[in-house]
């Protein structure tokens, strides 16, 4: 069996980021040639993306609305069951690195200052993960809650509108996109993984945990392939969109088009985008530019 190796940068991201997912993908495709197993493979190339800070995840991950809060998601899961998350986590360089950590534990999921903490004592270092781009699209953000902006920006800064923000404020400085980066792989001995990692939105209040920790919403896999999905977190995990996905992949429904299903589930406005790789073949959909990179070896 050829092992199989698919990463993406982001639904909405440029294209012109490929490159980024390609380093990823051959990240993952080196740990398999020197007989790495699936799961290893889609957090070496995940993290990468982390390290990359053109993507929302790890160095590079969005501003919150208060302009210094940063806090991250990741998630880890293998075809056997296990499955590790962080959500919320802050200052660590690859929350998807402390994810594959939570494996060694009971638990399925750490949040908020627990998470930072469990990385501390496991001895990852303290990181600012703030960069000058990252700063750049806070600025637009702002703007588009002042009015200044059209697009996508304009759209998502509407919905917080409609939140009443200065209501429901939970920083502690006074008021003034959703992008996740993944992998899914297939190994030469026919195991699964899946791996994803985000900064998440700037349109939001502290403490949201959006899709991707969320087991069978942002990441799910399984002795039938592995699945990896990017949009706004809170529709993808409404639709458990990577736990459906998979579910047709057991049902012998073909990676292309359980992918094509899956993003024909949300309606046009909303961007989402799916990785997808299962016994018979691999796939890739979106709604969207979303930059992506795929290594059969």
């Amino acid at each position: 069996m050829k092992y199989v190796i698919l990463t993406h940068g982001g639904v909405t991201s440029p294209q012109s980021y490929a490159d980024g997912c390609a380093r990823a993908a051959e990240d993952a495709a080196g740990l398999l040639d020197a007989s790495g197993e699936a799961l290893g493979a889609a957090i070496a190339a995940t993290a990468r993306l982390e390290d990359d800070p053109r993507f929302n995840a790890g160095t590079g991950s969005n501003l919150r609305l208060d302009g210094q809060t940063i806090e991250m998601d990741a998630a880890v899961m293998a075809s056997d069951g296990r499955f590790g998350a962080v959500a919320c986590v802050e200052r660590v360089k690859n929350p998807v690195l402390v994810a594959a950590k939570l494996l060694e534990t009971p638990h399925l999921l750490l949040a908020g200052a627990g998470a930072t903490a469990f990385a501390r004592r496991l001895g990852f270092a303290d990181h600012d993960p703030a960069t000058g781009e990252a700063r750049e699209r806070h600025a637009r953000a702002l703007d588009a809650l002042g009015g200044g902006a059209d697009g996508d920006h304009a759209n998502d800064a509407a919905r917080f509108h409609a939140l009443t923000a200065r209501r429901f404020w939970n920083f502690e400085a006074e008021p003034i996109e959703c992008d996740t980066v993944g992998a899914v792989v297939r190994d030469t001995h026919g195991r699964f993984a899946a791996a994803a990692s985000t900064g998440g939105s700037t349109y939001t209040l502290r403490g949201r945990v959006g899709d991707v920790p969320l087991m069978g919403a942002g990441i799910y896999a399984g002795p039938h392939g592995a699945v990896a999905t990017t949009g706004l977190g809170e529709e993808i995990a409404r639709r458990s969109l990577a736990r459906t996905v998979y579910d047709w992949l057991a049902d012998g429904v073909a990676p292309a088009r359980a992918a094509q299903r899956g993003v024909a589930m949300f309606p046009d406005v909303i961007a989402v985008g799916v990785l997808v790789v299962g016994r018979t073949g691999q796939a890739i959909a979106s709604n969207r530019n979303m930059p992506t990179a795929q290594i059969v070896g």
